[in-house]
């Protein structure tokens, strides 16, 4: 059995040395819960990625919570959600006590500016990985970039894009499984 030392251990070690939050987070978070611990698998880590995106709240935080209940119960969720928002909450404070003082000292703009593109990067790998599993294929790229340019051009809301995809996904697997009682009942 993990223990509670080792979820706190791991998401402590993913929140203090990751930059660009919670997407940029995720194939770190992957690599640790599945590829090195084998805490879950792919698939899993896959579902809960999906509900922590529509969870409220941040990312990886619910991502923690959902890896660490899912390992250990609530204990395992309270915990690896402390060990995910410690190390940033520490960060941002000493920041808040010691650097407010260069926040507009030139060397720090430039510093900050010169990390953008880093983190541009390390949000779309998971995005690529993120289709790669959920099987989006060329011929399927379409919806994805239909979705992101409507909610990016027409500032249409992404909760009902998401309800609009959950209706039409529940409408064609009910008519996937009519199909296949239709098929059954013929044979």
């Amino acid at each position: 059995m993990t223990s509670l030392l080792s979820l706190f251990g791991s998401f402590a070690k993913i929140g203090a040395f990751t930059i660009g939050g919670g997407y940029a987070m995720i194939p770190i978070i992957e690599r640790d819960v599945v590829d090195k611990h084998h805490w879950i698998d792919k698939e899993d880590f896959i579902d809960l990625l999906v509900i922590a995106q529509t969870a409220p709240g941040i990312l990886a935080v619910n991502m923690a919570i959902l890896v660490g209940n899912k390992i250990r119960g609530w204990k395992g969720a309270l915990v690896s959600a402390f060990g995910a928002a410690l190390p940033s909450f520490v960060i941002i404070l000493c920041f808040a006590i010691f650097l407010t003082q260069y926040k507009d000292s030139a060397i720090f703009v430039k510093i900050f500016k010169a990390v953008r593109p880093a983190v541009v990067a390390l949000i779309a790998v998971p995005v690529f990985n993120l289709a790669k599993t959920a099987k989006v294929t060329w011929k399927t790229c379409w919806i994805p970039a239909l979705v992101a340019l409507a909610i990016w051009q027409l500032n249409i809301s992404p909760i009902l894009m998401i309800i609009v995809g959950g209706v039409i996904g529940a409408i064609m697997a009910y008519c996937q499984m009519n199909k296949q009682k239709k098929e059954e009942a013929q044979q």
